[in-house]
This record gives C-alpha cells, sequence and structure tokens, in this order.
C-alpha cells in the first residue's frame, strides 16, 4: 500500500460539500409565484429522506434564469433554516456580468449559505483571461468557498485546463461541477490540483469517481439520492462490483431525467410523488402525459416506484 505524502494533489480530494448534492427545483405555487413553504417542506425531503449532503438553490434548475434577486434571497433564507443545521446550502450566484454576480454573492452570503455556484458566463463567450478575472473577482469579494460550474454545451465556453489550475490557487475556490463530458480534461485536472470535482452529469458519476472525482451535483437526485449515496460510499469502500450494478440499475434514470429539459421531468415527478413543485415558468413548459408516462417508465426500469 502506497502513501501519499498529505500535501500532493494525489491524495484523495477532500469534499467540501459532502458526496451527493441535488441542484434543488425551486417550488412555485399554481399562480407561478415562490412557494417558500414548499421549498422547505422540498429541502427536507431532499435531505432527510433522499440522503442528500448539500443543496444547491438557485441553480439552472432551480429555474434562476426566471426568478428576481429578491426571490433568489428568499429562498436561500428558507432553505438554509429548513436544513442548514444538517447540510450545506450552495447558491447559484452565476450570471454572465462580473459585478451583477459579485452582487448575487453577497446577497447569499447575508442569507446564510455555505457556498457559491459561480457558472461560466454564458452567451458573451469571454476568452481564458476573462473567465481567470471573473472567477478571481466573484472570489475575492466573497468569503464564501466558490464551486465553478464548467458546462460548455450552455455557456458557449469551457474553462480550459490550465485555467482550472491557475484558479486552485485562490484560497476560496474548492471545488468545480464538472459537466464537460471530458473526462480526460477532468484527469488532468484532478491530478495537478487538489479541486474537490463533482460530476454535472448524473450517468457519469461512477466514471468521474475513477478519475479523482468526489461526488455529483444531480438532478435525477431528486429521487435516487439514496441509491447515488450508496455507489459512491461502494466505489469509496473499494467495492467496484456493487458501485457498477447501482450505475447500472439507475442508468435509466440518470439519463431519462433528460428526456426533455431536467426542470421539466423533475417538477412532474415530484408532484406525481405529492411533493411540492408546482409549475414551470416560461420558456419551459410543463411536461406533457407522455413524457410523464415515460418519466414512470424510466423510473420503473431504475427500480424506483412513481405512483400514478
Amino acid at each position: 500500500m502506497t502513501h501519499d505524502h498529505p500535501d500532493t494533489p494525489a491524495r484523495a480530494a477532500s469534499r467540501p460539500f459532502g458526496r451527493v448534492l441535488t441542484a434543488m427545483v425551486t417550488p412555485f405555487t399554481g399562480d407561478g409565484s415562490l412557494d417558500l413553504d414548499g421549498a422547505a417542506r422540498l429541502a427536507t425531503y431532499l435531505v432527510d429522506e433522499q440522503g442528500n449532503d448539500a443543496l444547491v438553490v438557485n441553480g439552472t434548475t432551480g429555474e434562476s434564469p426566471t426568478t428576481t434577486d429578491g426571490e433568489k434571497e428568499q429562498l436561500i433564507r428558507t432553505v438554509v433554516e429548513a436544513v442548514g443545521d444538517r447540510a450545506k446550502v450552495v447558491a447559484g450566484v452565476g450570471t454572465n456580468d462580473t459585478r451583477h454576480t459579485i452582487e448575487l454573492a453577497a446577497a447569499a452570503e447575508k442569507a446564510g449559505a455555505h457556498g457559491l455556484l459561480v457558472v461560466t458566463p454564458y452567451y458573451n463567450k469571454p476568452p481564458q483571461a476573462g473567465l481567470l478575472r471573473h472567477f478571481t473577482a466573484v472570489a475575492d469579494a466573497s468569503g464564501l468557498p466558490v464551486m465553478l460550474y464548467d458546462i460548455p454545451h450552455r455557456s458557449g465556453v469551457p474553462i480550459e485546463t490550465e485555467t482550472l489550475v491557475r484558479l486552485a490557487e485562490h484560497g476560496r475556490i474548492v471545488a468545480v461541477k464538472d459537466a464537460k463530458s471530458d473526462l480526460t480534461a477532468t484527469s488532468w485536472v484532478t491530478s495537478r490540483t487538489s479541486l474537490a470535482f463533482y460530476s454535472g452529469e448524473d450517468s457519469l458519476t461512477l466514471p468521474a469517481l475513477a478519475v479523482g472525482s468526489v461526488g455529483v451535483v444531480g438532478t435525477s437526485t431528486h429521487f435516487t439520492g439514496v441509491q447515488t449515496q450508496e455507489m459512491i460510499k461502494a466505489y469509496d469502500a473499494g467495492d467496484n462490483a456493487t458501485a457498477l450494478a447501482l450505475h447500472r440499475r439507475l442508468l435509466p434514470l440518470y439519463t431519462g431525467i433528460f428526456r426533455t429539459q431536467g426542470t421539466i421531468l423533475v417538477k412532474a415527478g415530484l408532484a406525481a410523488k405529492g411533493l411540492p413543485a408546482g409549475p414551470v415558468r416560461p420558456p419551459l413548459v410543463d411536461a406533457t402525459a407522455e413524457q410523464l408516462a415515460q418519466l414512470r417508465a424510466d423510473c420503473a426500469a431504475a427500480g424506483l416506484d412513481l405512483p400514478e
């Protein structure tokens, strides 16, 4: 058995936010307004019944493009009050405007968040030097630990390996939500830094662990949290056969939740379970009866029951 020096990046990266995080949907009432009571109930369910170590609020799955800054702040306060004593609450604060992102970060810190999720600025396609400046400015302006969110298929720009290595030098930049789907790039960064990598794609969680990642920020984990915890713990314990069996079992839902935009199907599934969700806000549209039937089939294929 080899013993890595504790200061080498090759050591098992720490888990600043635990193993399993869910990018929580934002419950709305029937008329589309914010349902804070529902948010507290949903957060409690995700932590106490689905085994989540942390929740991401105000992420894209939480419909952050269509919630106001005031609603975002209320949501953080509500979720921190509901579960903050037993789970980390990570606030999505990323925008494509550095100044606005810093304002949201300050509001999130004041509202009690334990960490920040900062997505790559989207649509304006900054060069790598711009990304370095943006993420550094946000981390400099806040006292909270930062998880970068690398999702080039939505933002239009990847955070390149060399940029991630430089950002890892910042004391408050501690983690990456990795939705790049490039395990070679992941391998390079996890081998050269101590950034905690969380798979941003449910179905890549197990292979990501094999190249140094520590967990997942999931969408299907609204329903698969307990089993996903089991899978990661089995992998950690060296029981690869159990981890692989769980990965294969959950695959129909890991992928099925994205047959259309993930928020749409999560909200439909939660409503079927009698949990707070409500409608989506435009430009999203609520799930059709056919989509809900397919989600039921995907859940059944993953060994999970979605009530009729």
